[in-house]
């Protein structure tokens, strides 16, 4: 039965995300790891709406130092959220220099934090990075 004014047919509705589009978003956290998108990861990671740095190089918050920092400049970020693991501490503020020179915003938060925060910011479209230790 056809109902007045109705389609006959509904165009065709695409099921997959273009992977030139591409967003990560933050799925899960536990105290010993991080999911973006599908993906699990249990060490140190710097997650952007279009970038996932897996490989980032700071091995622990205790060990941050500027060259770690100095990785993350070139990212297209306007506030950085620093998720320091279960506990917030902060850095020594010198470190902090060379993006805040470059005039990002710098956000000191437990990882748990941060990663609420990522996703509202990036629902918001704003330019966000997520710097996230995870550390129990």
């Amino acid at each position: 039965m056809t109902v007045p004014g109705a389609q006959a047919s509904m165009p065709g509705m695409k099921l997959y995300q273009d992977s030139e589009t591409r967003q990560y978003s933050i799925r899960a956290y536990t105290d010993t790891s991080v999911t973006v998108n599908e993906d699990i990861y249990t060490r140190p990671l710097v997650v952007t709406p279009d970038k996932l740095l897996s490989d980032w190089s700071a091995p622990c918050f205790a060990e941050l130092d500027s060259s770690h920092l100095r990785e993350l400049k070139d990212l297209d970020m306007e506030i950085l959220l620093l998720g320091t693991g279960n506990r917030q501490r902060f850095p020594d503020p010198r470190l902090l220099l060379t993006l805040q020179d470059r005039g990002v915003g710098i956000e000191v938060m437990t990882t748990p934090a941060a990663c609420r925060t990522y996703n509202i910011l990036t629902a918001e479209g704003r330019a966000v990075a997520a710097a996230l230790f995870i550390e129990p």
